[in-house]
Protein backbone atom coordinates (compact mmCIF):
# COMPACT_ATOMS: atom_id res chain seq x y z
CA UNK A 1 0.00 0.00 0.00
CA UNK A 2 1.40 3.11 -1.34
CA UNK A 3 1.74 5.69 1.61
CA UNK A 4 1.29 9.24 0.63
CA UNK A 5 2.08 12.78 2.87
CA UNK A 6 -1.78 12.80 3.80
CA UNK A 7 -1.66 9.70 5.86
CA UNK A 8 1.68 10.96 7.39
CA UNK A 9 0.18 14.74 8.44
CA UNK A 10 -3.03 13.10 9.46
CA UNK A 11 -1.35 10.27 11.71
CA UNK A 12 0.06 13.03 13.80
CA UNK A 13 -2.31 15.52 13.55
CA UNK A 14 -3.14 14.60 17.33
CA UNK A 15 -1.72 15.94 20.20
CA UNK A 16 -0.80 12.61 21.40
CA UNK A 17 0.45 10.64 18.32
CA UNK A 18 2.33 13.84 17.90
CA UNK A 19 4.30 13.80 21.69
CA UNK A 20 4.95 9.93 20.88
CA UNK A 21 6.35 10.34 17.43
CA UNK A 22 8.42 13.24 19.14
CA UNK A 23 10.10 11.21 21.89
CA UNK A 24 10.93 8.26 19.71
CA UNK A 25 12.85 11.13 17.05
CA UNK A 26 14.21 11.83 20.19
CA UNK A 27 15.51 8.42 21.24
CA UNK A 28 16.40 7.60 17.67
CA UNK A 29 18.53 5.09 16.65
CA UNK A 30 17.27 3.88 20.02
CA UNK A 31 14.43 1.27 19.55
CA UNK A 32 12.01 1.87 22.82
CA UNK A 33 10.02 -1.09 24.41
CA UNK A 34 6.12 0.07 23.91
CA UNK A 35 6.12 -0.17 27.92
CA UNK A 36 8.86 2.26 28.72
CA UNK A 37 6.84 4.96 25.96
CA UNK A 38 3.19 4.47 27.73
CA UNK A 39 4.93 5.48 30.90
CA UNK A 40 7.45 8.25 29.75
CA UNK A 41 4.03 9.82 28.37
CA UNK A 42 1.53 8.93 30.90
CA UNK A 43 -0.86 7.00 28.65
CA UNK A 44 -2.58 3.71 29.17
CA UNK A 45 -0.99 0.37 27.15
CA UNK A 46 -3.72 -0.09 24.93
CA UNK A 47 -4.16 3.66 24.00
CA UNK A 48 -0.26 3.72 23.46
CA UNK A 49 -0.77 0.80 20.93
CA UNK A 50 -3.21 2.51 18.95
CA UNK A 51 -0.94 5.09 18.42
CA UNK A 52 1.89 3.25 17.86
CA UNK A 53 -0.14 1.59 15.33
CA UNK A 54 -1.18 4.35 13.47
CA UNK A 55 2.03 5.77 13.40
CA UNK A 56 3.42 2.48 11.85
CA UNK A 57 0.37 2.69 9.70
CA UNK A 58 1.50 5.57 8.39
CA UNK A 59 5.47 4.63 7.72
CA UNK A 60 7.08 6.86 10.13
CA UNK A 61 8.17 4.34 12.89
CA UNK A 62 8.75 0.55 12.35
CA UNK A 63 8.26 -2.04 15.30
CA UNK A 64 11.27 -4.76 16.02
CA UNK A 65 10.77 -6.98 18.84
CA UNK A 66 13.46 -7.61 21.10
CA UNK A 67 13.31 -10.28 23.61
CA UNK A 68 9.71 -10.35 24.74
CA UNK A 69 8.98 -7.00 24.09
CA UNK A 70 7.95 -5.28 21.23
CA UNK A 71 10.02 -1.75 20.54
CA UNK A 72 9.86 1.30 18.38
CA UNK A 73 11.72 2.94 16.40
CA UNK A 74 11.44 6.46 14.42
CA UNK A 75 11.79 6.04 10.64
CA UNK A 76 13.87 8.90 9.64
CA UNK A 77 13.13 8.12 5.92
CA UNK A 78 9.22 8.44 6.46
CA UNK A 79 9.98 12.08 7.92
CA UNK A 80 12.10 12.78 5.22
CA UNK A 81 10.25 11.95 2.87
CA UNK A 82 7.47 14.16 4.24
CA UNK A 83 9.42 17.65 4.23
CA UNK A 84 10.72 16.93 0.91
CA UNK A 85 7.29 16.91 -0.20
CA UNK A 86 6.43 19.91 1.68
CA UNK A 87 9.65 21.48 1.67
CA UNK A 88 10.78 20.34 -1.99
CA UNK A 89 8.01 20.14 -4.01
CA UNK A 90 5.50 22.59 -2.69
CA UNK A 91 7.87 25.19 -2.57
CA UNK A 92 9.32 24.53 -6.05
CA UNK A 93 13.30 25.03 -4.36
CA UNK A 94 12.55 28.17 -3.44
CA UNK A 95 15.91 29.21 -1.01
CA UNK A 96 13.88 31.39 1.15
CA UNK A 97 11.45 28.98 2.09
CA UNK A 98 12.74 25.38 1.89
CA UNK A 99 16.67 26.21 3.09
CA UNK A 100 17.33 24.49 6.99
CA UNK A 101 20.61 25.93 8.17
CA UNK A 102 23.03 23.31 8.40
CA UNK A 103 24.39 22.12 11.06
CA UNK A 104 28.22 23.51 11.94
CA UNK A 105 30.97 21.61 11.30
CA UNK A 106 32.95 20.57 14.83
CA UNK A 107 36.47 20.78 14.39
CA UNK A 108 39.09 18.84 15.83
CA UNK A 109 39.48 19.62 19.81
CA UNK A 110 42.45 21.30 21.00
CA UNK A 111 44.16 23.70 24.28
CA UNK A 112 42.85 27.18 22.02
CA UNK A 113 38.92 25.51 21.18
CA UNK A 114 38.00 22.95 23.52
CA UNK A 115 34.96 21.03 22.63
CA UNK A 116 31.93 21.47 25.05
CA UNK A 117 29.89 19.08 26.24
CA UNK A 118 26.83 19.00 28.23
CA UNK A 119 26.12 15.60 30.04
CA UNK A 120 22.10 15.36 31.30
CA UNK A 121 20.33 13.05 33.43
CA UNK A 122 17.44 13.17 35.89
CA UNK A 123 18.88 14.27 39.36
CA UNK A 124 22.42 15.37 38.21
CA UNK A 125 23.71 13.55 41.11
CA UNK A 126 25.19 10.31 39.92
CA UNK A 127 25.45 9.20 36.10
CA UNK A 128 25.92 12.85 34.50
CA UNK A 129 28.19 13.46 37.57
CA UNK A 130 30.43 10.40 36.84
CA UNK A 131 30.59 11.68 33.09
CA UNK A 132 31.41 15.56 33.74
CA UNK A 133 34.32 14.17 35.98
CA UNK A 134 35.49 11.80 33.64
CA UNK A 135 35.86 13.76 30.24
CA UNK A 136 37.04 16.42 32.10
CA UNK A 137 40.37 14.00 33.29
CA UNK A 138 40.06 12.29 30.35
CA UNK A 139 40.13 15.27 27.60
CA UNK A 140 43.50 16.50 28.87
CA UNK A 141 41.58 20.00 28.43
CA UNK A 142 41.02 19.85 25.32
CA UNK A 143 37.08 18.91 25.89
CA UNK A 144 35.41 21.27 28.24
CA UNK A 145 32.41 18.94 30.53
CA UNK A 146 29.60 20.38 32.37
CA UNK A 147 26.21 18.41 33.62
CA UNK A 148 22.95 19.29 34.14
CA UNK A 149 19.61 17.03 35.83
CA UNK A 150 16.09 17.68 34.33
CA UNK A 151 14.89 17.31 37.82
CA UNK A 152 18.02 18.02 39.72
CA UNK A 153 18.80 16.51 43.71
CA UNK A 154 19.91 18.44 46.24
CA UNK A 155 23.20 17.30 46.21
CA UNK A 156 26.15 14.75 44.35
CA UNK A 157 25.72 11.35 45.82
CA UNK A 158 28.28 10.33 48.44
CA UNK A 159 28.88 6.97 46.64
CA UNK A 160 29.48 9.04 43.47
CA UNK A 161 32.05 11.03 44.56
CA UNK A 162 33.69 8.31 46.78
CA UNK A 163 34.35 6.38 42.96
CA UNK A 164 35.66 9.31 41.43
CA UNK A 165 38.32 10.76 44.04
CA UNK A 166 39.25 7.26 44.49
CA UNK A 167 40.46 6.95 41.00
CA UNK A 168 41.81 10.31 41.34
CA UNK A 169 39.02 12.13 39.05
CA UNK A 170 38.57 15.91 40.55
CA UNK A 171 35.81 15.98 42.57
CA UNK A 172 35.96 19.87 43.62
CA UNK A 173 33.66 21.02 41.42
CA UNK A 174 30.98 18.58 41.00
CA UNK A 175 27.64 19.93 42.26
CA UNK A 176 24.02 18.82 41.24
CA UNK A 177 21.95 21.99 38.95
CA UNK A 178 18.96 22.29 36.84
CA UNK A 179 19.64 23.11 33.20
CA UNK A 180 18.50 26.92 33.70
CA UNK A 181 22.28 28.29 34.09
CA UNK A 182 23.16 26.84 30.65
CA UNK A 183 19.79 28.51 28.85
CA UNK A 184 21.59 32.30 30.14
CA UNK A 185 22.79 34.24 27.50
CA UNK A 186 26.29 34.52 28.78
CA UNK A 187 25.83 30.81 28.79
CA UNK A 188 28.70 28.46 27.45
CA UNK A 189 27.98 27.37 23.76
CA UNK A 190 27.72 23.47 23.82
CA UNK A 191 28.79 21.52 20.66
CA UNK A 192 27.14 18.25 22.58
CA UNK A 193 24.62 17.40 24.76
CA UNK A 194 24.51 14.00 25.78
CA UNK A 195 21.79 12.12 27.82
CA UNK A 196 23.14 9.43 30.33
CA UNK A 197 19.66 7.91 31.61
CA UNK A 198 16.49 7.18 29.66
CA UNK A 199 13.96 9.42 32.16
CA UNK A 200 15.96 12.40 30.43
CA UNK A 201 16.46 11.27 27.01
CA UNK A 202 12.19 10.69 26.96
CA UNK A 203 11.48 14.12 28.22
CA UNK A 204 12.00 17.29 26.02
CA UNK A 205 15.24 19.21 27.02
CA UNK A 206 15.03 23.38 26.37
CA UNK A 207 16.69 25.04 23.50
CA UNK A 208 19.98 25.74 24.28
CA UNK A 209 22.00 28.37 22.15
CA UNK A 210 24.36 27.11 19.37
CA UNK A 211 22.27 24.43 17.72
CA UNK A 212 24.37 21.74 19.89
CA UNK A 213 24.45 18.11 18.32
CA UNK A 214 22.32 15.28 20.78
CA UNK A 215 22.86 11.91 21.57
CA UNK A 216 22.15 9.18 24.27
CA UNK A 217 24.10 6.76 26.11
CA UNK A 218 21.87 5.26 28.37
CA UNK A 219 23.35 3.96 31.78
CA UNK A 220 21.43 1.53 34.05
CA UNK A 221 20.35 3.63 36.98
CA UNK A 222 23.52 2.81 40.04
CA UNK A 223 21.66 4.27 43.07
CA UNK A 224 19.50 1.16 44.61
CA UNK A 225 19.29 0.01 47.90
CA UNK A 226 21.82 -2.09 50.10
CA UNK A 227 25.37 -2.97 49.02
CA UNK A 228 25.35 -2.94 45.62
CA UNK A 229 25.50 0.56 45.20
CA UNK A 230 29.04 0.42 45.46
CA UNK A 231 29.25 -2.52 42.84
CA UNK A 232 26.57 -0.38 40.28
CA UNK A 233 28.48 2.48 40.32
CA UNK A 234 31.58 1.28 39.60
CA UNK A 235 29.96 -0.53 36.62
CA UNK A 236 28.20 3.27 35.77
CA UNK A 237 31.65 4.45 35.73
CA UNK A 238 33.32 1.62 33.71
CA UNK A 239 30.64 2.07 31.21
CA UNK A 240 30.64 5.60 31.17
CA UNK A 241 34.83 5.41 30.91
CA UNK A 242 34.67 2.82 28.66
CA UNK A 243 32.81 5.54 26.21
CA UNK A 244 33.95 8.29 26.77
CA UNK A 245 37.54 7.38 26.03
CA UNK A 246 36.21 6.59 22.09
CA UNK A 247 34.87 9.70 22.16
CA UNK A 248 38.00 11.55 22.60
CA UNK A 249 39.76 9.84 19.92
CA UNK A 250 37.15 10.27 17.29
CA UNK A 251 38.97 12.38 14.30
CA UNK A 252 36.64 14.96 14.60
CA UNK A 253 38.65 16.98 11.57
CA UNK A 254 37.84 14.33 8.84
CA UNK A 255 34.28 13.92 10.05
CA UNK A 256 31.11 15.81 8.72
CA UNK A 257 27.90 16.45 10.72
CA UNK A 258 26.21 13.42 9.66
CA UNK A 259 29.25 11.18 10.23
CA UNK A 260 29.58 12.74 13.41
CA UNK A 261 26.40 12.26 14.80
CA UNK A 262 26.44 8.85 13.74
CA UNK A 263 29.89 7.86 15.00
CA UNK A 264 28.34 9.47 18.46
CA UNK A 265 25.53 7.64 18.52
CA UNK A 266 27.35 4.07 18.04
CA UNK A 267 29.32 5.17 21.12
CA UNK A 268 26.17 5.29 23.04
CA UNK A 269 25.82 1.13 22.59
CA UNK A 270 29.68 0.64 23.91
CA UNK A 271 30.57 -1.41 27.02
CA UNK A 272 33.71 -2.34 28.26
CA UNK A 273 34.83 -6.15 28.04
CA UNK A 274 36.58 -6.19 31.13
CA UNK A 275 37.18 -3.53 34.14
CA UNK A 276 38.94 -0.30 33.10
CA UNK A 277 40.00 0.46 37.05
Amino acid sequence: MEINVIDKLSALAHENRLALFRLLVRRYPDAVPAGEVAQALGFKANTTSTYLSALRNAGLIDQRRMGTSLCYVARLDGLQGMFDTLLSECCQNRPDVCSIPAHRPIPQPSLDRPLKVLFVCSGNSARSLLAEALLNGEGQGKFIAYSAGTTPSEAPNAEALSTLAARGYDVSRLSSKGLSPFQADDAPTMDLVVTVCNQAANGELPHLPGRPLHAHWGVANPLHDGTQTKVAMRSAFEILKHRIQAFTWLPFDRLDPYALQHRIDEIGHLTPTHSTS
